[in-house]
């Protein structure tokens, strides 16, 4: 079936789903499964075991999962993180299809996640194909700003080539950094994941498997959202158990 969709928004469960009062139980889940994780238990097996006890919905059960991490993956994480500070006058490496839906998402009114690792993530999902939605550009002009005001010397984006339209995002990105004047530069790759993991570079991302091999990382959307979203839906589902 074709992907219709003019905006990355929310699901029509989730005002039930993440409501004020579901909250609390699914963040007690989060702090299972990171419990879990820290012993050793198989990510699959710890994921349905804790949605099992708590009898989560099926995107309960996914933001649980892109919520959680272990104990060591969350010291490694927090050790890598890098201040705006350090960012200033540096090039900034961007994980392009992470960094962007996650804005596209809060602009849309989608929920935002607030992870245990600091990170902000979304609960869109592509499969093999980008769809521009109402706020690609929108989104792609705050993140601009947002690298601007935090001083990026130039931003280097990666796109997958194995998702569809990759090439024409790349045309409509390198476009708004002309319009703006910005330093863009903006790559399709085969593997972007690979490339993030190996590159000595400052990268911008909340993959986490990025994050758990790259030498140095920033959460450019949550900064840009945090900036320029006031109204956006974060659902925290940091752990309640975490000093």
């Amino acid at each position: 079936m074709p992907d219709t969709r003019s905006h990355r928004g929310p699901h029509p469960e989730d005002d039930r789903l993440f409501a004020p009062e579901a909250i609390p139980t699914v963040r007690e889940a989060v702090a299972d499964l990171n419990w879990l994780l820290s012993r050793g238990y198989p990510q699959a097996a710890a994921q349905k075991l804790v949605g099992d006890r708590y009898q989560l919905a099926a995107r309960q059960r996914t933001a649980v999962a892109r919520c959680a991490c272990s104990d060591f993956e969350q010291k490694r994480r927090t050790s890598s993180r890098v201040a705006w500070q350090v960012v200033a006058g540096k090039p900034l490496e961007l994980d392009g299809y992470n960094v962007l839906t996650t804005v596209e998402a809060a602009l849309a009114g989608g929920v935002i996640l607030a992870a245990r690792d600091g990170t902000f993530r979304d609960m869109a999902s592509m499969h093999g194909s980008f769809r521009r939605v109402v706020e690609t550009r929108p989104a792609l002009e705050l993140i601009g700003h947002a690298a601007v005001a935090l001083g990026v010397s130039v931003c280097r984006w990666f796109l997958d080539r194995p998702v569809s339209n990759s090439g024409r995002l790349k045309a409509m990105m390198e476009q708004i950094a002309l319009q703006h004047g910005w330093r863009w530069s903006v790559e399709v790759v085969a593997n972007p994941d690979a490339v993030l993991m190996a590159s000595d570079q400052i990268v911008a991302t909340a993959d986490s498997a990025i994050l758990d091999r790259c030498a140095a990382w920033c959460n450019l959307a949550r900064e840009t959202i945090q900036r320029f979203v006031p109204n956006a839906w974060i659902v925290d589902l940091s752990s309640p158990r975490d000093p």
